[in-house]
């Protein structure tokens, strides 16, 4: 799609909204492009189709690969997903929509991808406000931005509206176009007020920088939009029953007095008084509510309702601001009201259900209530009908709903309630809140009876019937919920107080001030606005991250519930306030584990400024100290850090395949020139040494161009072969061996030969083979030669075997049109497939047997049997018939005599071991089989059945060797660059290096789980001590930061660690040498078609063969498999050499785990301030039960403060916790790795995690009788270490 947009154009004109505006729209669009605008309309009148005009209409500023965006806020939920639906139906613009935590996006970097990958972003308001004041987005990259309901930015409200347009006033470079929309231009009551209803329309316009523009024929809109009838119904308020209702109001009064009298008896804590009070007072004022405007049953619903839910549901139904952990005032309240109720008077309202709505009576139901079931009795014989009923409180809310679901006689209505998400109401989730709208759109509900939630911010679809059972508080509320009833012939219906005038003339004010504002709108009669109050603000000059004061009150709420806690103990700041001269103070004590125990306030005028300049000056404090980062975030809030800028994501994606070059070793890569007469080469003899004494070898020898370093020419290795069995070779250096210029090229000519026998035998196929063709230009080609060996006459000193060398090379395969076997036989001649031969030329050589493509060493000639011997396995009478019959070969000389042969192998991965440990080496008989001399054609002269053997061993030892001449390299770099590199053994080395996939007897994974742990611990050490001011979720996060995978990979591909990684088995058909180039060659052209994105889905999904040799030696790697080889080389340093060298290498690869003296002291010196707890606990006592005694004793008694307990100047053991945790992981991992060398890692894991448990050490710890001093503010943590 991006492809097709030029100059600016989207693909977005597939879709074109202006095809459908109507024409209003269109003309308030182009007012909307000359300057900001803020389009007053009445709901359903199509102000979401302006915007999306406008966004349409300045597409070629949002358009990919413009970095600028479209951002639309809308201040619910709700209307998030709907106006994102909206503009993804109306254009084929990129729509990104974002709300609560729909999408965990946390960091700059997040949200870079996110820009790149949409045009439009629709959200709360909430986010673009933090993404703003935190600078992770700019106010320049926004190119429109749009407030849907954009009467919330009030310049004397903290609305996020409000807050984001002051950070718009505070942007000097381009400010983006604003576009603001709303149905009542004004909030509150300030439409009644004819001083303030211009000011709060300028302050609007003001504040959103735009001005107020509407439709003036209004004819044009009712065309589209319909206009409900407007009804009063009259209800007598309680008058008939006026005693009755009296004698409850009085029984409920008497027992909230009760109540209250009983607490005060139980404590004498005035803060808790007043706080039981209070949410007592919101109770009985819900009941009496209740009981006038709904009636006996009302009371007795609420009360039902209020019994059966949990402590938090009763507060949030109550709407009550305090709360509580003590449940027993407001039971007790409601236990003896539920039994006022079951008087004899109310036994027989429990089966109102059957009743008619004639039969019902007050008191039991409210004369209100009996007026809007006759509204609903009578309209129900509407078709299609849907009606909303529209209350003040939660609680009527639930009980109405109640009430009319259960009325027989209003069966027709399918009624549910509908609070809003906010509500705070377990039982109302925003996923059952989306139902209950769903449902309602669909018909299976059409009847709700909904708070103000359902006024706006909420796609629910219009209605023929709206009724306000609770009269509108504002104008705002008036017109909202007149919006909803918006088909033809609908009705907004009030119910009104008889005997109350103001109620009637409420609704005829709300009426005349709709006017009115119309009115302001269209001629002011005033410019006045409203003070723009401006608040202190911080700024961090190096991110741009700023909060003013009113900002830092959720800051520093959300800092402290990011601090860590349990079940014992939620983190929060505590306010107490005291008068001054000068004004109101405000003191705030932070919890236990803040790094600041308290903040005071200068004098403010009143409590709400002082509480606010109190938590702008500890956030001042807390990013001083580092525990709020540049970006004026919590540390683990945002992955942003000066060191770690520009790493992956914390956890990343470890599978995912990264091509790299690996490493060929020097030692190997020397060449020698054609120049060179002589040339000189290093010698090793291969020792071969089976167990069992089954087999004989060849004796080989290996040749390079200079000496190999010492931990490789002494190199020893088992190579594993079927039935247990092993051959143990060793490298012994012999000197230097001297080449003329034809030696030379006949021992590469040979090893070629060799090569291609055992690697790409199908080319002996044919009947000539070239030798020294190969180009090694452009491969990447190893430079060493292994040639067959025998003790020379001199000293008995080993050399090179030329006679077989020679002999083999002498095969007529090799030379076209040449013969050189003897046709002048001594004894006789027998005759091949491929002619005649002289029987001493066929003895220990190798033929081909066309019939079935096989390859045979010939080892002798049976004289005494011939084709017509009789056949082994009695199926057939002789060799003649197996071969007919098999094969359908009618053999010509059948008295010839057979040939007694061994089958040319099949290379194997002789480094892994192929049966189980401990399996004892079982010697395996020799297979040889017969052949008809006529059936073979001879290949290659002098090639014996003990050279195929050595053969098969070589290219395992060579790919064991070529590893191992990596890690001694990889030693070679350590100790270049700090001395402690020297003391790592390279064969500790070579198992980092080494992984699982391999398959060799050895890998990296017990090594990497010692070296996470101790990486754990000292980079934890480190940064305990170097931050002192940061929680323990803090030091975790960071330690995160710098031990993940992903900052670990980028370190070791930083420091080139990656090209000695071996993370392949081997492979025979990919062992490359000289005389066997790779012939896949790699460059920039060719890399990405040669490395495909198939072979990327083999790797992760696990496919050991899925590398595609090249000549760079590419390889896939995952993440996680080079931040392994890290952490194992860190425990191949501590397994040779300990601390000093692992912190040296951890040094060398860029993490630093140094500290000085002088931060351990300050440790120390900070933990007196604890010992002022020193005598709620016997020091003596508990430093003789732990055997030690302590020299800094604060210490000590840190390590016993739990973080609830806040009585002191700060502190608890959650620091100590953090470093002692990964001191004991760390210990206990060493010690498990050194007392159990053969557990697998997966085992060392399990053990370790049943050692290191919360479970297991409280049990120690109470056994130890340490919970004894345990200092905690936790009653219930008291109780549960009881219970242990």
């Amino acid at each position: 799609m991006a492809d097709s947009r030029e100059e600016g154009e989207s693909s977005a004109e597939k879709k074109d909204p202006r095809i459908r505006a109507r024409k209003y729209q269109l003309e308030l669009c182009k007012k909307a492009l000359e300057e900001n605008v803020i389009v007053y309309l009445g709901t359903g009148c199509g102000k979401t189709h302006i915007a999306v005009l406008l966004i349409y209409e300045l597409r070629h500023l949002i358009v990919k690969p413009n970095k600028e965006i479209c951002v639309f806020l809308a201040p619910t939920v709700p209307l998030v997903r709907q106006q994102a639906m909206v503009i993804e139906e109306s254009t084929d613009f990129k729509v990104g929509c974002y709300y609560g935590n729909s999408k965990k996006l946390k960091s700059h970097k997040d949200w870079d991808e996110e820009i790149v990958k949409y045009e439009v972003f629709v959200m709360t308001p909430q986010i673009l406000l933090h993404n703003l004041l935190h600078s992770i987005i700019k106010m320049e990259l926004i190119a429109l931005l749009i407030f849907d309901e954009c009467h919330h930015a009030q310049v004397q409200s903290n609305h996020p509206y409000a807050q984001i347009m002051k950070e718009y006033k505070n942007c000097f470079g381009n400010r983006p176009r604003i576009f603001g929309m709303t149905a009542s231009p004004i909030v509150g009551k300030a439409a009644s007020n004819l001083e303030n209803l211009p000011k709060v329309i300028n302050s609007l316009e003001s504040l959103l920088d735009a001005k107020v523009f509407t439709v003036d024929d209004k004819e044009e809109l009712e065309n589209f939009v319909s206009s409900p009838e407007v009804k009063v119904y009259r209800y007598n308020h309680m008058a008939s029953n006026l005693d009755i209702n009296k004698i409850y109001s009085d029984k409920l009064e008497q027992i909230k007095r009760h109540c209250v009298f009983m607490m005060r008896k139980k404590t004498d804590d005035v803060r808790s008084i007043r706080n039981n009070k209070k949410i007592l007072e919101r109770l009985h004022d819900s009941l009496i509510f209740c009981l006038i405007n709904i009636g006996l049953l009302g009371a007795k619903q609420a009360i039902r309702f209020l019994l059966s839910c949990d402590q938090f549901d009763r507060y949030e139904s109550i709407e009550s601001e305090g709360n509580s952990t003590d449940n027993s005032l407001t039971d007790e309240y409601l236990n003896m009201a539920d039994s006022i109720f079951d008087s004899d008077f109310m036994k027989g309202c429990t089966k109102f259900e059957s009743s008619t709505l004639a039969e019902l009576q007050e008191p039991i139901f409210s004369d209100k209530l009996l007026v809007l079931m006759k509204i609903l009795s009578t309209c129900r014989q509407r078709t299609n009908m849907k009606c909303i009923i529209f209350v003040n409180r939660i609680i009527v809310a639930r009980s109405l709903s109640s009430i009319l679901e259960n009325m027989k006689f209003l069966q027709f209505w399918k009624c549910h309630f509908l609070v809003g998400f906010h509500s705070g109401l377990k039982t109302m989730s925003r996923k059952t809140m989306n139902s209950i709208v769903e449902k309602f759109r669909a018909g299976e509900i059409n009847l709700l009876v909904a708070t103000k939630v359902g006024e706006e911010g909420l796609d629910i679809q219009t209605c023929c019937l709206v009724i306000r059972f609770d009269l509108p508080e504002t104008v705002s509320s008036f017109i909202q919920s007149r919006g909803r009833a918006r088909m033809s012939q609908s009705e907004y219906a009030f119910l009104v107080d008889r005997g109350n005038q103001s109620e009637l003339n409420l609704i005829e004010n709300f009426i005349s001030d709709e006017g009115r504002m119309n009115k302001e709108i269209t001629c002011r009669t005033s410019l006045e606005t409203f003070d723009y109050s401006t608040e202190e603000s911080y700024r961090v000059g190096s991110t741009g991250a700023s909060i003013n004061a009113g900002y830092s009150v959720s800051l520093l709420h959300r800092y402290c519930s990011k601090l860590p806690h349990d079940e014992f103990f939620n983190p929060k700041p505590e306010f107490f306030y005291f008068d001054d001269l000068e004004g109101t103070v405000c003191r705030i004590i932070l919890p236990s584990n803040a790094p600041i125990h308290e903040v005071v306030s200068l004098p403010q005028p009143s409590k709400d400024k002082a509480r606010k300049y109190a938590c702008l000056e500890a956030c001042k404090k807390l990013h001083s100290l580092g525990a709020l980062n540049d970006h004026l975030l919590p540390g683990q809030d945002d992955d942003i850090d000066e060191v770690f800028s520009d790493s992956d994501d914390i956890e990343g994606d470890n599978s995912r395949g990264e091509l790299h070059a690996m490493l060929i070793p020097a030692a190997l890569r020397v060449p020698w020139t054609d120049t060179e007469n002589p040339v000189f080469l290093h010698s090793y003899s291969i020792q071969l040494v089976p167990f069992p004494a089954d087999r004989q070898y060849q004796q080989f020898g290996l040749f390079v161009k200079g000496p190999l370093p010492g931990g490789a020419e002494t190199m020893e290795l088992d190579l594993h072969l079927s039935r247990g069995r092993i051959v143990r070779s060793n490298l012994i250096a012999l000197g230097v061996t001297e080449f003329d210029a034809e030696e030379i090229i006949q021992a590469q000519n040979f090893q070629e030969l060799c090569l291609k026998i055992i690697l790409d035998r199908s080319i002996f196929f044919s009947d000539f083979v070239s030798l020294g063709e190969s180009d090694t230009s452009q491969s990447l080609s190893t430079f060493y030669l292994l040639l067959p060996m025998r003790e020379t006459n001199h000293e008995n000193k080993l050399g090179v075997d030329w006679n077989i060398i020679r002999r083999c090379l002498s095969s007529p395969v090799f030379h076209r049109g040449v013969d050189s076997i003897d046709h002048n036989p001594i004894h006789g001649t027998l005759i091949l497939e491929s002619g005649p031969v002289n029987p001493r030329d066929i003895l220990n050589c190798l033929v081909f047997t066309p019939h079935n493509k096989l390859f045979f060493f010939v080892v002798d000639i049976l004289h005494g049997m011939n084709s017509e011997s009789a056949f082994p396995d009695h199926k057939r009478v002789n060799y003649s018939e197996h071969y007919s019959e098999e094969f359908g070969i009618h053999l010509r000389y059948p008295k010839q005599p057979l040939l007694k042969a061994k089958q040319l192998f099949s290379l194997h991965n002789l480094l892994h071991n192929r049966v189980q440990k401990n399996t004892a080496p079982r010697e395996l008989e020799e297979h040889f089989v017969e052949l008809p001399p006529e059936l073979c054609s001879l290949k290659i002269i002098g090639f014996t059945k003990f050279m195929g053997s050595s053969l098969s061993l070589l290219p395992s030892i060579m790919h064991r060797l070529e590893n191992l001449l990596v890690a001694i390299e990889l030693k070679g770099v350590f100790s270049s660059a700090f001395p402690e590199g020297l003391e790592v053994t390279e064969n500790n080395i070579l198992e980092a290096l080494t992984t699982e996939k391999c398959m060799e007897r050895f890998s990296l994974e017990r090594l990497e789980v010692l070296g996470d742990a101790f990486l754990k611990f000292a980079v934890g050490r480190h940064l305990f001590l170097a931050h002192d001011a940061l929680d323990e979720g803090q030091l975790t996060w960071k330690r995160s930061c710098i031990v993940n995978n992903s900052n670990l990979r980028k370190l070791a591909i930083k420091s080139n660690l990656q090209v000695y990684i071996r993370d392949e088995q081997f492979d025979s058909s990919q062992f490359f040498a000289l005389g066997r180039p790779c012939t896949v060659i790699c460059d920039d052209d060719t890399e990405t078609t040669i490395h495909s994105q198939q072979e990327i889905e083999n790797i992760t999904g696990g496919d050991a063969a899925a590398n595609r040799k090249c000549s760079k030696a590419h390889l896939w790697l995952r993440m996680k498999t080079i931040a392994d080889v890290v952490e194992a080389l860190v425990g191949a340093f501590i397994v040779d050499s300990g601390f000093k060298a692992a912190i040296a290498f951890l040094k060398w690869i860029g993490i630093e785990v140094d500290f000085e003296l002088s931060q351990i002291s300050k440790i120390c010196s900070a933990s007196k301030s604890c010992m002022s707890l020193s005598k709620n606990m016997h020091i003596a006592d508990l430093e003789n039960s732990i055997g030690y005694k302590f020299l800094h004793k604060g210490l000590l008694v840190q390590a016993f403060v739990h973080p609830s307990y806040n009585k002191h100047s700060g502190g608890c053991y959650q620091r100590l916790e953090f470093l002692g945790d990964a001191v004991l992981d760390y210990l206990i991992t060493s010690y498990l790795y050194s007392v159990y060398p053969k557990l697998k890692p997966g085992q060392l894991t399990d053990l370790r995690s049943a050692s290191v448990n919360n479970n297991s050490f409280a049990h120690v710890a109470v056994s130890r009788g340490f919970h004894k001093y345990l200092i905690s503010g936790s009653d219930s943590l008291s109780d549960a270490v009881k219970s242990l």
